[in-house]
């Protein structure tokens, strides 16, 4: 049985998870719409809002480009670090959850 502690942990650990996915697929879906000029770039809501995402995601995309991007192969100027964040997302996310469902040894 897992504790009401480890319960909400774990809830809430899997929840910012679906928020980073989120806050993940509204940057990359923005940006192919800023990229193929169907919103304008120069509208300011949407500079407002795809400054905001650039701004929660850079500290991670930045330090996966800085550590893990010297390994990634060069595919013309397409940035994959996105695709390893949301990898890393899932696997978290299928870690985490296969965590709930591990029974603890009873001791009799």
């Amino acid at each position: 049985m897992i504790s009401a502690f480890a319960t909400a942990s774990l809830d809430l650990a899997l929840w910012l998870i679906f928020i980073a996915n989120l806050i993940l697929t509204a940057w990359i879906v923005l940006g192919l719409l800023i990229h193929f000029d169907i919103v304008n770039r120069h509208n300011p809501i949407v500079s407002r809002l795809y400054s905001i995402l650039n701004q929660l995601l850079e500290p991670v995309l930045g330090y996966i480009r800085r550590r893990i991007g010297k390994y990634l192969p060069n595919i013309n100027g397409i940035d994959l670090t996105p695709l390893l964040l949301w990898l890393a997302l899932r696997f978290i996310r299928s870690f985490l959850v296969s965590l709930s469902f591990v029974q603890p040894l009873t001791t009799n």
